[in-house]
């Protein structure tokens, strides 16, 4: 039962887009997948919550996480066997898993939280908070980025995952992903 939030293995670098809302991680997903002739696995949760937002106007509770979960762990595994090269990833597990203690008092479904720390990547890409805040139906704290941004940080450097902090325009966060992300590709040879 709760293979479907696991990885598989899989034949390729996966990187991960990783921070708050509206910090640039869609776009530098799709910027990296073109770059490298590869795939992106998009977000599930938004198209999921927006779903649930358009036919009953609900914001996302904590009964959403684990099927938002399942999707995208469905989604990353189809797209890892597209690719050997590089998976780009626009969110984890582990950003459900910041989202729910931020959202329902500190605490997460324990299933969520297992694979949140059990499934592994190459490489996160912290999304700082410079960039323009772009209101749409389900991003709804614009005034709390800092915090926010503070939690992501807080949990790559508890669950001792590597990162690099990506600030700056898109020029430059799509210059230093691909250094960091070829520097991979050269010790994965």
């Amino acid at each position: 039962m709760e293979k479907k939030y696991k990885q598989e293995p899989a034949n390729c670098i996966k990187v991960v887009l990783f921070g708050p809302e509206s910090t640039g991680k869609t776009t530098l997903s799709r910027q990296l997948a073109r770059h490298y002739n590869s795939v992106w696995v998009r977000e599930y949760a938004r198209e999921y919550l927006q779903e649930k937002w358009n036919n009953e106007r609900k914001t996302c509770e904590p009964k959403d996480l684990l099927p938002i979960a399942e999707g995208q762990m469905r989604m990353e595994n189809d797209y890892a066997k597209k690719t050997e090269s590089v998976l780009v990833c626009d969110t984890d597990l582990l950003e459900t898993k910041v989202y729910s203690e931020a959202y329902y008092l500190g605490t997460c479904d324990p299933v969520l939280e297992k694979y949140a720390l059990e499934n592994t990547y190459d490489l996160y890409f912290l999304t700082y908070i410079d960039t323009p805040w772009e209101a749409d139906d389900l991003r709804d704290k614009p005034e709390e980025r800092e915090a926010m941004f503070q939690a992501f940080q807080k949990a790559l450097i508890e669950h001792k995952r590597p990162y690099v902090l990506l600030k700056g325009g898109k020029k430059e966060r799509l210059e230093i992903a691909i250094k960091h992300i070829n520097n991979l590709l050269k010790k994965d040879k």
